[in-house]
């Protein structure tokens, strides 16, 4: 291919650009047989052809993303002149989850609160991606500031799932998730609080990763829920993911929390397993309380097991690993994200930035200020956490609820440390269902209880990763979840690197080939 207009591009070359994984995407860029700007012109026009029925971006800069292409073509003629490398996806497209701070261009938290509002800086992460010239094609819809599993409580619409456009794609990464399964974008960044990555990448067939917290830096992130918050990759195959993965991990002195010893080099892991494509000696535990039971959709049992056979065939160990304390995490949980979530969102006043209402009536104070202001830019979910994690934090309940839902988090991360004697890694069902239908879950329990599968990386701040392990009955995507202790994220991308080749050579080829075609304009 040449470096030509767009134009001058065919239809079919396009369409079978879009439609390569990262990986195949790099190659075809070091190689010389096709240009950056080709590559996101390609994106950007297939967004122009099915974003207005899938609705992942909230954002698409055309113009910005093409001057990213161009900077990273000149780079890589500079790098290829002075006979230096560059980092492999240079110059490969990439789509943010619109609560990463991106300078120059909007960012909302899809919150009426932030809207219009674009930052004068940039992320880490989203600094570690320009650094790599990997050109920013827009930012992706999430539920508002992250609160929600299904990307229906984002001020500005929802996304749908490109497996069916009248179902969730999970959430709250569901813009980033919708956006890499409708072929929109090789990759994207999204953020994981109690499952907010591996749970939409399980619903879309997709991969997902929540790596070690504090291994990719949280500055720019627009916090949730601070102890929780973690940034990830977001792909098509376990390979493309471990190459973003190896982009936007990094220590970061801006970030309390950021780990100065992040894993690195998980592209390489990935390569070296698909090669040996064995798993001898390998522990998987399956953890008993995520295997089944109340809630879980017999399909999505089926499929995990059906690939826990593969692991065994592969030479892995397969046995159950009990973490007793697992029974109280949800509502551990669901007390500290909110009052987590209430501290970070009492910033939004009405006063220092963001969105200003003045009252229609009575005295301008700010009091009155800050309800109108909160009132009008906040939506139900999010108003919902702030009441409820204020509650939580007020005098007379801060040590029943918050100090003991901290107490259930030490004993869920003590059975963590007591699984990993007993196994390399722990697996489950990402997600106890397949996507549902938009308002299917109008009860806002009802949603929170599908987290069940998710929350306890999160609380232990464990690594953890979903792929795709087959079909429902109905022909939706089903999520198979690894787990890792910390810093070991290396060992998520062995294991689903291998399973994902023996389940690419049991349906003879990838997931997402037998996924319904969108209709393009």
């Amino acid at each position: 291919m040449n470096n030509s207009t767009h134009s001058e591009t065919a239809t079919g070359s396009a369409d079978s650009l879009v439609r390569a994984t990262a990986a195949q995407q790099a190659a075809a860029l070091a190689a010389g047989e096709v240009s950056s700007r080709e590559l996101t012109r390609a994106h950007l026009d297939r967004i122009a052809a099915v974003d207005g029925a899938v609705g992942a971006f909230l954002d698409v800069d055309a113009d910005k993303a093409l001057a990213d292409a161009d900077a990273a073509d000149a780079a890589r003629r500079e790098a290829a002149a002075a006979g230096e490398p560059l980092p492999e996806l240079t110059g490969v497209p990439t789509a943010v989850k619109d609560l990463i701070v991106t300078r120059g261009q909007v960012t909302t938290a899809a919150s009426r609160i932030l809207e219009g509002w674009v930052p004068p800086y940039d992320a880490t992460l989203v600094k570690n991606l320009r650094d790599a010239h990997l050109p920013i094609l827009g930012k992706t819809n999430l539920d508002e500031f992250a609160m929600g599993g299904s990307t229906e409580h984002s001020a500005f619409g929802r996304t749908a799932n490109p497996w069916d456009l009248g179902r969730i794609p999970g959430g709250s990464s569901g813009g980033s998730a919708a956006a890499v399964g409708a072929f929109e974008a090789p990759v994207a960044v999204g953020t994981d609080t109690g499952g907010s990555i591996r749970q939409p990448a399980a619903v879309t067939g997709t991969v997902g990763v929540k790596p070690t917290y504090g291994t990719v830096s949280r500055f720019g992130v627009i916090a949730m829920a601070s102890s929780l918050d973690t940034p990830g990759p977001m792909a098509r195959t376990v390979l493309d993911t471990a190459l973003l993965h190896d982009v936007i991990a990094s220590y970061d002195p801006l970030d309390s929390t950021s780990l100065p010893d992040a894993p690195r080099g998980m592209a390489g892991v990935v390569r070296a397993a698909q090669a040996g494509a064995e798993l001898t000696g390998l522990r998987v535990g399956v953890i008993a309380e995520l295997d089944g039971g109340e809630g879980y959709h017999a399909d999505v049992v089926d499929s995990f097991h059906a690939a826990l056979a593969l692991l065994e065939d592969a030479g892995a160990t397969v046995e159950t690993v009990s973490l007793p304390h697992l029974e109280y995490a949800l509502d551990a949980y669901y007390l500290i994200m909110p009052a987590e979530a209430s501290s970070n969102l009492a910033r939004y006043d009405g006063m220092r930035y963001g969105l200003r209402v003045e009252p229609a009536e009575g005295p301008v104070t700010a009091e009155t200020v800050m309800s109108a202001t909160r009132g009008a830019g906040f939506g139900d979910e999010v108003k919902r956490r702030i009441i409820l994690g204020t509650h939580v934090l007020s005098a007379g309940y801060y040590d029943a609820y918050y100090g003991s839902a901290q107490k259930v988090r030490t004993l869920v991360q003590r059975d963590f440390a007591a699984a990993w004697q007993q196994a390399d890694v722990l697996v489950s069902p990402t997600a106890p269902v397949t996507a549902y239908r938009f308002g299917e879950k109008d009860d806002p329990l009802a949603m929170y209880k599908l987290d069940v599968t998710t929350i306890p990386a999160n609380l232990a701040g464990v690594p953890a990763m979903s792929l795709p392990s087959g079909l429902s009955d109905d022909g939706l995507p089903v999520g198979f979840q690894i787990l890792a202790p910390q810093r070991a994220d290396d060992r998520l991308y062995r294991v689903g690197a291998v399973l994902e080749q023996l389940l690419e050579k049991k349906w003879g080829g990838h997931l997402l080939a037998q996924a319904p075609e969108l209709e393009v304009k």
